[in-house]
């Protein structure tokens, strides 16, 4: 956890106990329905938790830390390559698909650019500029999808060009079309990296069934939405063998703790999983959309378990006001300084969003 994080967390309330002081032979975690706490819609993070079949798993795991994970790893492998037509190896495991997304960065950029939607996942560009990597932002066009032809005007020589599908913070989905037009005239040597943390929750076709016929397409997903495993940390990258073994030059033996392949195996066993939490985020979202855009506030168009508010107003009182009241939603994009980012939480999270919100964005 950085300082920034850190202190952040403190600064609303949240101190965060000391190891040593848990008595961890007693210790029970509590279940997000029993949490008391504020309503934590901040971070797009899954009100759910694993599965019931995922936890399961994360017990049997236990057992096996002991040992190397390598066997977990090459069954969650095989099943992912075998469900969705791929090869063993165009399938590479990290601990979070956040770990891939900076290990592409380091492969592909460097003396050639890296091009990113704004607003969006700020990851990429922040990895980018920390070794000193030129960044070339293009906004989001009228319909908050990725400008495409804008991105390949942004820089000829690009080495990545990075998109977020459905797109965090605005939940937004970039047409198929699109992004095929975007692989198909892309610079020469331009690595195209479309990242899929959310496209479970949404209707938009995944960008895999492309890696076959693109040599320099990477797909990354993630269990750390939908599936709900967030503080397990796993993720998956998604692209031709060549192109994943440039990802390992920086991390050859990136292996996820067996507890956490298990839960990830699991959870992709479960056919039932991915359409009910679908729908059920899908609901919720939608209510609390139409309850805001009944009284007047505009939205974006979300396909994610995120959406965006325009308050007309400086964004970040509205934020603070939200965290007094017990509520906390996402942070402020500097470039759209008057939309904030709300979280899709459970039923008591939403109701307590809107309950907090008529009360203070009046204000």
């Amino acid at each position: 956890m950085t300082d920034m994080t850190r202190r952040s967390l403190v600064g609303l309330g949240m101190a965060l106990p000391l190891l040593g002081q848990i008595n961890w032979a007693n210790a029970t975690l509590p279940s997000p329905a029993a949490e008391t706490g504020p309503a934590r819609i901040n971070y797009n993070e899954s009100p759910w938790g694993p599965s019931s079949a995922a936890r399961e798993a994360m017990r049997e795991g236990i057992g096996l830390c002991g040992r190397y994970p390598y066997d977990a790893q090459y069954r969650l492998i095989d099943t992912f390559a075998a469900e969705h037509g791929l090869a063993a190896d165009q399938v590479q495991v990290f601990c979070g698909s956040k770990l891939a997304l900076q290990h592409a960065v380091m492969a592909f950029t460097g003396a050639r650019s890296l091009v990113v939607p704004e607003p969006s996942y700020e990851a990429p560009a922040e990895a980018a500029a920390g070794r000193g990597t030129q960044v070339h932002s293009v906004a989001l066009n009228a319909h908050h999808a990725h400008d495409v032809d804008a991105m390949l005007a942004a820089d000829r020589t690009a080495g990545l060009i990075y998109l977020c599908n459905p797109n965090n913070p605005t939940g937004t989905v970039t047409p198929r079309q699109d992004i095929e037009r975007l692989l198909a005239r892309k610079p020469a040597g331009s690595v195209v990296l479309v990242d899929e943390a959310y496209i479970h929750f949404s209707d938009a076709q995944s960008c895999i069934g492309l890696v076959k016929e693109h040599p320099e397409l990477l797909v990354l997903q993630t269990f750390s939405k939908l599936y709900g495993m967030a503080g397990a940390r796993l993720g998956l990258a998604i692209g031709q063998a060549p192109l994943l073994q440039r990802l390992e030059a920086y991390d050859g033996q990136n292996v996820a703790p067996a507890p956490t392949l298990l839960a990830g195996l699991a959870s992709l066993q479960d056919r039932r999983l991915v359409p009910q939490r679908k729908a059920d985020n899908a609901r919720l979202r939608d209510q609390t959309i139409a309850w805001l855009t009944e009284r007047g506030w505009r939205c974006t168009a979300s396909q994610a378990n995120c959406f965006m508010i325009d308050l007309r107003s400086p964004g970040q009182p509205v934020v603070e006001r939200l965290a007094e009241e017990g509520v906390l939603v996402g942070r402020i994009w500097p470039s759209w300084p008057n939309w904030v980012r709300v979280s899709v939480g459970d039923e008591r999270d939403m109701q307590r969003f809107r309950e907090a919100f008529a009360k203070v964005a009046g204000r």
